[in-house]
């Protein structure tokens, strides 16, 4: 969040799962060293801070953006060199094992998250005050986030709730089934959902669409299609909620919080940080990640070219689709359609090169952070839109029988990305719904999740494995640190 100051507890599970006190940034006090984890909620404002806490873990949700469209038929890893975030090439070409940086960014930042929603929720009845069943709800919000994202990618995983473990504790965890997980993950988000107000009492802090909206997501990828058309449809007749007329506008910084956005993840400009330490930033890593390569030109910045989107979803698109121009940035026809296009430069990286940029998370002019200005944009992640609701809101009316009320929402959104209107039922609605998915969502992360979930990943994806790469592998050196305790997923 924009006024976060605090950073990633440790390096590992044993520490994120041990110390859950934070940070000196989290624990300041007057005089040093008088309070501790022990003695720390003594008051309202202990907690505020503890919930910030775990907002600050949302930070490192740009890693859904790079590895869901990676991962999928929707782009390549692109930068520098093969060499150069090397986890994100061997993910690209399916070949990432154990011994993977960014998969353990993936695995360490959601238990730190899931970490500091139980140290909020361990310490749920100390006190009673005003407005602490909201601090409870957004606490139980977070801890749901941060568990969906560790189950799917990785499957089962060690279930803790509301309590820390010490480092003897830590290895005598087991992996917990996925469906007990995804109890857990229900049970937590109807919790919040029966609390949060539909209105944010502050910038950046969630509200009841999104808990809504992600508890429809959630039974969406169990098969749960009836009860995630009913609250799915809650969010769309309730949140007062509409798509901008402008598609191209929905990813700039001056659109954040539109009448689109369901959840968005806060960040900011205003403060720098370094490579050493990416979940430390206050600013979104996309944007520059994603940005052209010494780029000499207007509208945009230069950046490092990872991400590119391939000319297989380029071409997927129809021409007339609104969405395709905003979404795929063609480099060479948007310097062409230049009035100095001669003095426009680029330059191409030796990681890949697509001659396509993903043009809805990247480095703008009026729009760079301070330095370093990749790693400090100030634009929004989106991790759920109002057209993803009506999309996913779609499909489970379909799956579940109602194919009137999905062509209505499905509809919805085609039309506004002047498209024309679809009329087919049963199995083909399904497929144009899940094609439909691909065109409004390019870029945004949902790609590989999708495919998994619906089956076609190892149609779509080159060197798709199956029964093993719908599942990303647990990191190894938390195996390790465990004990030996957990076995890997197959095929790793």
């Amino acid at each position: 969040m924009k006024t976060i100051k605090i950073k990633i507890l440790s390096a590992s599970i044993i520490a994120i799962l041990a110390i859950t006190a934070g940070c000196n940034d989290f624990l300041e006090t007057d005089p040093l060293f008088t309070q501790d984890a022990e003695n720390y909620f003594q008051n309202e404002g202990d907690y505020e801070l503890a919930l910030i806490g775990a907002y600050d873990l949302l930070q490192g949700s740009f890693m859904n953006v790079w590895i869901g469209e990676i991962a999928s038929d929707n782009s390549i890893a692109g930068g520098e060199s093969v060499n150069d975030t090397k986890g994100l090439h061997e993910i690209d070409e399916m070949t990432h094992g154990g011994v993977n940086i960014e998969l353990r960014n993936v695995f360490r930042w959601n238990y730190a998250g899931v970490t500091r929603a139980n140290y909020i929720m361990e310490n749920k009845d100390n006190i009673n005050f005003d407005g602490k069943d909201l601090i409870i709800a957004e606490a139980r919000f977070l801890r749901a986030y941060y568990y969906f994202q560790l189950v799917k990618y990785f499957g089962d995983i060690p279930l803790i709730v509301d309590k820390r473990l010490g480092v003897d504790q830590v290895q005598d965890l087991e992996r917990t089934p996925a469906s007990e997980v995804y109890a857990q993950i229900e049970e937590d988000l109807e919790a919040a959902s029966a609390v949060i107000d539909w209105t944010a009492q502050i910038k950046g802090r969630v509200n009841k669409g999104a808990a809504l909206a992600l508890l429809g997501k959630v039974y969406l990828y169990q098969d749960k299609f009836a009860q995630s058309a009913s609250t799915l449809d809650r969010a769309v007749t309730e949140g007062g909620y509409s798509l901008l007329d402008d598609y191209e506008q929905l990813f700039t910084a001056a659109s954040e919080g539109s009448s689109e956005s369901v959840f968005e993840i806060e960040y900011s400009g205003l403060e720098g940080g370094s490579y050493d330490c990416l979940i430390c930033l206050e600013g979104n890593a996309a944007p520059g990640f994603h940005g052209i390569r010494q780029y000499n030109g207007p509208v945009y910045g230069d950046g490092n070219s990872y991400n590119l989107p391939t000319q297989e979803l380029y071409d997927a698109f129809e021409n007339n689709d609104l969405r395709r121009d905003a979404s795929v940035l063609d480099i060479d026809a948007f310097i062409a359609a230049l009035p100095n296009a001669s003095e426009v430069t680029y330059a191409i990286g030796q990681g890949g090169h697509t001659g396509f940029y993903n043009n809805k998370y990247i480095k703008r002019q009026g729009e760079i952070g301070l330095p370093d200005n990749d790693l400090t944009s100030p634009v929004n992640y989106r991790v759920i839109r109002y057209a993803d609701v009506l999309l996913m809101a779609a499909e489970a009316h379909n799956r579940s029988g109602n194919d009137g009320q999905a062509l209505i929402y499905l509809n919805e959104v085609r039309q506004r990305a002047n498209v024309s209107q679809i009329s087919s039922s049963g199995t083909q609605l399904t497929e144009d719904i899940w094609n439909e998915r691909r065109f409004e969502l390019s870029g945004e992360g949902h790609r590989f999740f999708d495919l998994v979930r619906t089956d076609q990943a190892s149609e779509a994806i080159d060197n798709f494995t199956p029964n093993k790469n719908e599942l990303f592998p647990l990191p190894q050196v938390e195996i390790d640190l465990a004990g030996g305790n957990w076995s890997q997923n197959p095929g790793y």
